[in-house]
């Protein structure tokens, strides 16, 4: 667990690759979610080396340092494009959900499929699906809390100005 200004962050690795990060005190909520062939693999969780001084750079002010840690999730080959795509939203942009489904190689129209992946990443804050949001306005959704949402947008916002 590391702590955040948002609550502490919670890393699972398994294979080498984060598998599952989340803003949770205990890592039991995130591995519940995992598929039963991730649960069946030797996790590690704590502060996992590389990917917690990621995080902790991030929190730093280098709003990119999350973007070069390995990551692996579940999902269709479709669903691997979104978040392909959702990890090449620069820090301190967002994005629409169809344009994030553009940026994936489908038609905009895939909205709904960019906010179901959005929805089931596994690897929060590393694949970024704070940085999209609804084309209508606000926030959106965010599996942890809009408020957590918020504090990542706006701390990546202030860290792009400064750097």
């Amino acid at each position: 667990m590391l702590p955040t200004p948002v609550g502490p962050l919670a890393l699972l690795s398994g294979s080498g690759v984060l598998v599952a990060a989340g803003f949770a005190a205990d890592p039991m909520e995130m591995f519940v979610r995992l598929p039963h062939a991730l649960q069946a693999l030797p996790l590690r969780e704590g502060d996992l080396g590389d990917a917690a001084q990621a995080v902790r750079d991030y929190l730093d002010g280098k709003i990119d340092a999350l973007d070069g840690v390995p990551v692996e999730q579940p999902g269709t080959p479709t669903r691997q494009r979104l978040y392909e795509a959702l990890r090449n939203v620069p820090a301190g942009t967002t994005v629409s959900y169809g344009r994030l489904a553009e940026q994936a190689g489908l038609p905009r129209t895939a909205a709904r499929a960019a906010g179901s992946a959005c929805a089931q990443n596994l690897v929060a804050p590393f694949v970024p699906c704070h940085r999209v949001l609804p084309s209508t306005g606000g926030y959106g959704g965010y599996y942890y809390g809009t408020r957590v949402k918020e504090w990542l947008l706006a701390h990546e916002s202030q860290s792009g100005e400064r750097g």
